[in-house]
């Protein structure tokens, strides 16, 4: 037994005839227009990630192109240098003061931070002085920076110490009177080795001239005066001593001499 019914699709209206057995077709004399076979997606609501708990990477922190801290060597005795450093960053590119400052026989401790012979420590100052003592007459030394107990990986610096005089000399006025004085130096071997000649030189504080040495020869005697040795008073052993003797025109009385002596 068949059944009829009318059935509207995309608009046309299609007679199907259903069997018994539950076959659906067309019913005759109807023809069926098929539409374009397309198929249009619906975009749906858009989705926004929450916070996931990863942490987003800040920006890449650069330093500028310049050391943390430097120094080079401003003053040096027999027995001690000094450094003058400058901190020129703050962490996380440079340093808290102070600043430790240690001393290295040779570069090759200094590069592997071995065997150091001496080191001190700055004030609270990001930029200053630092004076080493108990070191060993001309003798070089190379130096390092260290702060927030880290070692600067960086600087490298030389020092040295300078050399034992070979001699010491001393003035002592012996009379004066308006218009002159007559003076005593005393030329003193204080190296560690014989001294086979000497000169003293100073230069004159106001309008002194020299006029006359004895037990010397005077080599220049303008504002700058250099006497030395005589022929027969050079050679002095270790902690020997010799002595010239002068005559000075001067309008005043006369004050301190400060005199050096040399080889």
């Amino acid at each position: 037994m068949l059944h009829r019914f009318g059935v509207v699709l995309g608009g046309v209206a299609v007679a199907l005839m259903v069997g018994a057995g539950g076959a659906a077709g067309a019913a005759p004399g109807s023809t069926p227009t098929a539409g374009p076979a397309t198929t249009t997606a619906t975009p749906g609501p858009t989705l926004t990630a929450g916070p996931t708990g990863t942490p987003t990477p800040g920006p890449t922190l650069t330093c500028p192109p310049a050391l943390p801290v430097g120094g080079v060597m401003s003053a040096a005795t027999e027995t001690s240098v000094t450094i003058r450093y400058s901190m020129l960053m703050t962490p996380p590119c440079g340093y808290n003061a102070p600043v430790t400052i240690t001393l290295f026989a040779s570069a090759d401790d200094a590069r592997q931070w071995v065997n150091p012979v001496a080191e001190a420590v700055s004030g609270p100052e990001r930029s200053g002085t630092v004076t080493i003592g108990g070191l060993t007459p001309d003798t070089a030394y190379w130096f390092r920076f260290s702060a927030d107990g880290k070692h600067d990986p960086y600087v490298i610096g030389t020092a040295r110490t300078a050399a034992r005089p070979a001699c010491a000399a001393t003035v002592a006025v012996d009379s004066a009177w308006n218009g002159g004085y007559v003076a005593t130096v005393t030329v003193r071997n204080v190296g560690a080795e014989p001294l086979d000649g000497w000169h003293v030189s100073w230069r004159w504080g106001g309008d002194e001239r020299l006029v006359s040495v004895w037990n010397g020869v005077a080599e220049a005697s303008g504002p700058d005066v250099v006497v030395g040795n005589a022929s027969y008073n050079g050679r002095l052993a270790i902690g020997g001593a010799a002595t010239f003797g002068m005559l000075v025109a001067a309008g005043a009385a006369p004050g301190g001499i400060a005199a050096a002596c040399g080889r």
